[in-house]
């Protein structure tokens, strides 16, 4: 069956059945159950049916000695897994179930998945951090793939979900347990879980029955009280239990709780009652499904009698299955001798076991197979769950206050942003993923007061990230006292944003936030919690969480500001973006070969979906000797990228701004074109490559012939213009190549052809109006206003020269290594700033700015170009002459000659650089691709990624993995 169905209202139908002479229409399986159920009740002795009640613990990385014997002597029902890893878990499961006469029932608590208590598997959400989530269908896409987990270890009830309402801050048990203190919202999450585990096909339980959340004891240790009215019981905590009996709920967990309005015994715990268990539960919300003990070791109910009568009186008061007893021999002999007495009756006893029968039944175990082990660990860490936690953490991060809507950061260019750490856990993912918008300058939180608070000053806002463990819920979240302190005083000094990492508890420590300017509540400590909050600063992804308990007056639940993107880059995966993540591995295959083949280095990858980053990864080495590993933060020479990137927007705001038509002749804006023969060339035909223009011309061949007439080691007066490492070029060789450039002939025929030239022209007409340099106005421009922080000319004196991936070893002309110096001959001349070249850059700023042009402009809060202008360029005038190009853009619009992969619309654009780099975006599927490496490395006469088309196979293979 597909569905696993409601099994209160199955068992109660079959109850009905079984009891009645009455013969309704039957279904085969409905048969099939009942015969089972009944043949092999039917066939156990006494002995057996009374260990079906029973379900021991086990820790699988150390198994208890006596399981053996519970197995095949006390014929126990069922075991409840521990401490330990998956695939030993895997393995004990085989090997107990073959032991058993029949099938045992397994289950774990794992709440937030198997984590909560194995290793080597994933940790979801707590319940607490669902519960700041409004979108229902979110919640349960995390169910389903904690359900998913549990069903592939062969784990058959999940002891969730906890519906508790935690209104106790100081509830040392629940807490982040809980999906808050809003009655309805838990109910309605508690559902999700439900419905999730029921489609998977495993069981759910709903705990901790008649409600855990209001206490400040746990009954681990002791029997708490709940010294509610029963009114207030009816109105709050039992609400979520009432509800899901309606639902398909499979069973429910009764705590250890002396709770005086429902049971007049004194510190009678509830487990333990008559009036709560076959009273309440049975009776008043007529639940027909499994009732669990909460386990009986446990302090709370352990204290009130000996072992083995306690379990007697568990099964007295209504509970189906006893979990985790002190002593099974014992509390089956008291069991058997009441049954002898009459006081366990012969259909008691088949209620139960007959119940917990037919529950194995629905769960498979009547036609049992063996857990496969293989891909064991692989299968339960998948791409897929990075996918789930973060769709459903970036819709639970919450901000709290936003004074003067500080948040989401703008006007990046005008700011300098510091972070401060608090809490005593990792903030790795955090620092990372602030500096791919902006720099940000990490302050040292060793000393948080004095000289610490003067520092702070210089800076326009300051994020202080309080980080504590992510282990699990019940880890210490608060803030020190000197934490609190250095808040509170640095607040006063300089506009703060505080992120708390953290139970929102925590929050409650602060005596005042009257200064701070923006309170973000992140709930969790996980990496992929700290990448989306960096995103939500600087507004990437949009704030959507509401605090799911109260903190204070000022902050209850239920609050939290909500702002939209700016459409800045985010970061996440292809399986929230609609493309099939296969690509990732098929692309892996690709780019391993072409480096295990030395037709690259190494390499960088990005492709973007949506606006989200969904693949960025790093292969091989800067060089062939394999000493340094490719990173996210090296940068590569981008060759001709840059004629997209840096050039061309300079040129599309000169014509926003009227001082340049694309219909204009050179001659009007450089006057000294007037007597050449190319005076009346217009910026159409110039950068659609369709004006005559050489390809290129090899300027620095004529230096060769006198070295020392163009050359000094050492810089003077003359010779300023840096070339490469210890070499400089006489400072007038810049006319020459220009005097070169404007006496260069044209084509005798007109046609399309590639040529660098246009760009060493449009460079003089950019820096003539605007009187800056290329390199200064382009940061000033577009990328101080984007964050881009890694995209930049004069890379050597950007960056640190580590992070700096080499070109080629020029042996003819510079005689070294190219290392942060360009590889082009034509723009090293120029002193390393040109208009078709210069540019050094990660994949993560090219994609950023390529993803501007696809926002038609728009990058955060800056307008930085117009849809119009990015439309009038992105436009292929000559298609008729087979001319492919746009207006500077590369373009896919001929069949037979173009730089793609023939897969994208006609309305993609991009560029190719004769390092061997590449960039295209389209509009359509809303996609950015990147791809950087030194292919020219050792020497560009490696042509081997060109030739097998590396570049547009990963690009087929992006495409080919879209999904409607």
């Amino acid at each position: 069956m597909k569905y696993l169905y409601s099994f209160g209202l199955l068992f109660f139908w079959y109850i009905s059945f079984s009891q009645s002479s009455f013969k309704p229409l039957q279904t085969h399986d409905h048969l099939s159950q009942k015969q089972w159920v009944d043949s092999l009740y039917d066939a156990m002795s006494l002995n057996e049916k009374i260990g079906q009640l029973f379900m021991v613990d086990v820790f699988s990385e150390n198994p208890r000695a006596d399981i053996t014997k519970l197995i095949t002597k006390y014929h126990i029902g069922g075991v409840i897994f521990s401490k330990g890893g998956p695939t030993k878990q895997a393995q004990l499961t085989n090997q107990y179930q073959a032991l058993s006469k029949t099938p045992l029932m397994i289950a774990m608590d794992a709440e937030w998945g198997l984590a909560m208590r194995l290793d080597s598997t994933y940790a979801f959400p707590w319940h607490m951090t669902l519960g700041a989530i409004e979108d229902i269908k979110t919640v349960k896409d995390v169910a389903l793939q904690i359900a998913k987990h549990n069903k592939r270890l062969g784990v058959h009830i999940n002891f969730a979900p906890i519906v508790d309402i935690n209104t106790n801050p100081k509830n040392p048990i629940i807490g982040n347990r809980s999906f808050g203190q809003n009655k309805r919202k838990v109910t309605a999450k508690a559902k999700a879980f439900v419905e999730a585990f029921n489609e998977v096909g495993i069981l759910s339980c709903a705990k901790h029955f008649p409600g855990h959340g209001d206490t400040d004891t746990d009954s681990h240790k002791t029997l708490p009280s709940i010294q509610f009215s029963k009114e207030r019981l009816e109105n709050v905590e039992l609400y979520p239990f009432e509800q899901l009996t309606k639902t398909q709920l499979s069973s429910i967990m009764v705590a250890h709780l002396n709770v005086p309005a429902l049971e007049s015994q004194n510190n009678l715990p509830t487990s333990l009652s008559r009036n709560v268990v076959t009273g309440l539960i049975k009776g008043k919300f007529n639940f027909e499904g499994l009732i669990f003990t909460d386990a009986l070791n446990m302090k709370g109910v352990a204290n009130f009698d000996e072992p083995g009568e306690i379990d007697l009186q568990a099964f007295l008061a209504g509970n189906d299955i006893l979990l985790i007893s002190e002593n099974i021999p014992l509390a089956v002999k008291k069991i058997k001798k009441a049954y002898r007495k009459g006081q366990i009756t012969e259909n008691r006893l088949a209620y139960s076991v007959k119940k917990i029968l037919y529950a194995k039944y629905k769960l498979g175990l009547s036609n049992y197979k063996s857990i496969d082990t293989r891909h064991l660990k692989d299968d339960l860490n998948s791409a897929m769950d990075d996918a789930v936690y973060m769709k459903s953490i970036a819709q639970a991060v919450t901000v709290l206050k936003n004074n003067a809507n500080i948040l989401p950061f703008q006007n990046l260019e005008k700011e300098r942003i510091a972070y401060l750490k608090m809490g005593n856990a990792s903030n790795k993912k955090f620092i990372d993923i602030l500096n791919r918008y902006d720099t940000i300058d990490t302050i040292n939180s060793n000393q948080l007061l004095n000289e610490k608070i003067d520092k702070l000053k210089r800076y326009d806002k300051v994020v202080i990230g309080h980080h504590t463990s992510n282990a699990t819920p019940w880890k210490s979240y608060q803030f020190t006292d000197k934490e609190l302190v250095a808040l509170h005083e640095i607040s006063l000094q300089v506009p703060v944003i505080l992120v708390n990492f953290a139970s929102p508890y925590a929050l409650s420590d602060i005596k005042s936030t009257v200064n701070i300017k923006a309170i973000v509540q992140a709930y969790q400590n996980a990496d992929l919690a700290q990448s989306v909050v960096a995103q939500i600063l600087f507004g990437a992804r949009p704030a959507r969480g509401k605090l799911p308990v109260d903190i204070s007056i000022i902050y209850p639940e239920g609050s939290g500001y909500r702002f939209n993107s700016l459409e800045r880059l985010a970061y996440g995966y292809s399986q929230n973006q609609g493309i099939n993540p296969k690509f990732e591995t098929k692309i892996d295959s690709v780019v391993n070969h072409a480096v295990k083949e030395k037709m690259i280095p190494g390499a960088q990858v990005m492709v973007t979906k949506n606006g989200v980053s969904i693949y960025q990864k790093n292969f091989g080495y800067h060089t062939y000797d394999k000493k340094i590993k490719v990173k996210n933060d090296d940068i590569y020479d981008l060759a001709s990228l840059t004629k997209i990137l840096a050039t061309l927007p300079l040129f599309m705001k000169l014509e926003e701004e009227g001082k340049v038509d694309i219909n204009d002749s050179l001659y009007q804006h450089l006057p000294k074109l007037s007597m050449t023969n190319k005076a009346s060339i217009d910026f159409k035909h110039m950068l659609s490559h369709y004006a005559g223009l050489k390809s290129w011309i090899p300027f620095y061949l004529e230096t060769l012939k006198d070295l020392d007439k163009y050359y000094k080691d050492t810089p003077d007066f003359n010779y300023s213009t840096q070339v490469a490492e210890n070499m400089y070029v006489r400072n007038d060789f810049r006319d020459s190549i220009y005097n070169k450039i404007y006496e260069s002939e044209l084509s005798s025929d007109l046609e399309y052809k590639y040529s660098d030239l246009p760009f060493y022209i449009i460079q003089q007409i950019i820096e003539r109006y605007e009187n800056e340099p290329l390199d200064q106005l382009i940061v000033d421009k577009f990328y101080s206003k984007m964050g881009i922080n890694m995209m930049r000319y004069h890379p050597i004196k950007e960056f640190d020269k580590k992070n700096i991936v080499p070109t080629e070893n020029d042996t003819l002309w510079r005689k070294q290594l190219l290392k942060g110096y360009v590889h082009d001959q034509g723009v090293a001349l120029l002193g390393g700033v040109g208009g078709h070249a210069g540019l050094f850059a990660n994949a993560n700023a090219v994609a950023k700015f390529m993803q501007m042009f696809l926002n038609k402009g728009v990058y955060g809060d800056a307008e930085l170009l117009k849809a119009s202008t990015i439309n009038k360029f992105n436009t292929c005038y000559y298609c008729e002459d087979d001319v492919r190009r746009g207006l500077g853009f590369d373009k896919p619009q001929l069949e037979e000659v173009g730089p793609t992969c023939g897969c994208l619309s006609m309305s993609s654009f991009g560029h190719s650089g004769f390092t061997g780099t590449y960039t295209w975006a389209d509009p359509e599927e809303n996609i950015v691709y990147v791809f950087l490496s030194n292919r020219i490395h050792p020497d560009m006469s490696n042509t081997e990624l060109i030739k097998e088309n590396i570049r547009t196979e990963i690009q087929q293979i992006i495409y080919d993995h879209v999904e409607d």
